[in-house]
């Protein structure tokens, strides 16, 4: 089968390499589209420690079960399906409290740390473990599906928000997962919604799609005044010292702010205004059984990932867009491969 393999810093290779065959409880997928993930963007430079070559990325995913495993059961050869980009063991305590997202035994499709590897969705042919799977309607296209595992992650931060309704709330980076978050918030019933970036064209499109007014932080003065300490409830997703500072500066005292973004594996915190204004931080990570509520959003037509969807192009084009994303040569959103 055809793969897209990083081979090293910055590049990518298509190779033909063995199509794999799934055991007891898996399923092979024929994969139709795949998403890259600003993760993945990050990783291809070799500076986060997670995607160590040779290895083949991609975990935002749809495609078609190709052939199921034994004792697979609820699936069948031609079902549509997206999945989750998380492998978990169903079995520790925190899988057992539903907290999949935190498995002792987690891994996650496309990644390769010290800790394993597991390659991804670039390829023509994935196997994947029976239960991180879901069937998708008809209705819902493959470049769709694929934003499935995008809206998750923002659904699951937005619950881990405490919430009230017409509460304050604003989103600080308005990049994928921020636009996501935006739409996800104004399902909520929240009160007036404010998205926070340096990009102008994130700000336009983070107002088409629910933000109520957009503050650009590159402009003198832009988070000082009126915005501080004046939100309920602060999505934090970008995840480095200013956006952070940003975030906790413009949260109400008795607040929370809710990080997903981690670009900084460290920041500066200002203690202090933490503990003296009784804000709660929570950390965000992945998603946790929201698969079926984001296929619903999105088939429905309540979430728009259509506007976030660039370009859809062959896998043989993916080096040539890592390379556009990689270097920022084009401002893009999601762009999606399809094998």
């Amino acid at each position: 089968m055809k793969a897209l393999v990083h081979t090293r810093a910055y590049e990518f290779e298509l190779r033909e390499v063995a199509t794999p065959s799934p055991g007891d409880g898996e399923i092979l997928v024929r994969v139709k589209a795949v998403g890259i993930c600003g993760s993945d963007i990050h990783g291809a430079t070799g500076k986060t420690g997670r995607r160590k070559p040779p290895l083949v990325m991609g975990h935002e995913a749809s495609g078609v079960i190709e052939q199921v495993g034994s004792a697979v059961t609820g699936f069948s050869p031609g079902d549509r399906i997206t999945f989750d980009s998380t492998i978990y063991c169903g079995k520790c305590s925190f899988c057992s409290r539903g907290r999949v997202n935190l498995c002792d035994s987690r891994m996650v499709l496309g990644v390769s740390c010290d800790d394993y590897k597991r390659d991804g969705a670039m390829a023509e042919y994935l196997v994947i473990p029976q239960h991180i799977a879901y069937h998708i309607p008809d209705s819902l296209s493959f470049p769709e599906a694929c934003m499935v595992e995008a809206a998750s992650i923002a659904v699951h931060a937005v619950s881990r928000t405490p919430l009230s309704s017409g509460a304050s709330c604003a989103v600080v980076g308005t990049g994928l997962i921020g636009l996501l978050a935006i739409q996800v918030l104004k399902l909520r019933d929240c009160g007036r919604l404010t998205g926070f970036d340096v990009d102008e064209a994130r700000l336009e499109l983070a107002g088409a799609l629910g933000a109520d007014e957009t503050v650009n932080m590159s402009k003198e003065g832009a988070v000082a005044g009126e915005h501080l300490r004046k939100m309920d409830a602060v999505i934090e997703a970008v995840g480095i010292e200013e956006t952070i500072a940003t975030s906790l500066a413009i949260v109400r005292r008795g607040g929370a702010v809710t990080g997903i973004g981690n670009l900084s594996a460290a920041v500066e915190f200002p203690l202090q205004d933490i503990v003296t204004g009784e804000i709660s931080f929570s950390g965000s990570c992945a998603s946790s059984g929201e698969y079926p509520e984001c296929i619903d959003l999105i088939s429905s037509g309540k979430l728009d990932v259509k506007s976030l969807i660039s370009r859809v192009v062959p896998l043989e084009e993916g080096a040539k867009y890592f390379d556009i994303l990689v270097n920022g040569r084009e401002a893009l959103f999601k762009v999606i491969l399809e094998p």
